[in-house]
């Protein structure tokens, strides 16, 4: 069962610097990492031409989402957001506490393009 169940407490990293990005899985059709950013720290600005992304927030009250095309949107803790293949997207922690938040993406292999 170790690689069916993942305890996302245990992986957490997070760095005063730089946002952490921790792999949490990968199979042939999707994968899945774990974003830990602290005050501040920001998710650049990318699209994934060929894959979906889910962004799934587990930790902070205070976020903003880069939609595109200069739309931002608030995020917190309990939300999910899609960019679809092709869409911008990236984030901000703009709270005072860590932002914690899991984006699964399909299919692999998986192309970023950083904006």
């Amino acid at each position: 069962m170790d690689d069916r169940v993942f305890k996302l407490e245990e992986l957490a990293k997070f760095d005063p610097d730089v946002p952490q990005k921790v792999p949490v899985y990968q199979t042939d059709k999707t994968l899945a990492a774990m974003w830990c950013l602290e005050p501040g720290q920001e998710v650049f600005l990318h699209a994934h031409p060929n894959g979906d992304d889910v962004w799934i927030c587990l930790e902070g009250e205070s976020g903003v989402y880069f939609a595109g095309e200069g739309k931002e949107i608030q995020i917190k803790k309990g939300m999910a957001i899609l960019a679809k293949a092709g869409q911008t997207h990236g984030m901000r922690n703009t709270g005072k506490d860590r932002f914690v938040f899991v984006g699964v993406c399909g299919p692999v292999p998986l192309e970023t393009v950083r904006l």
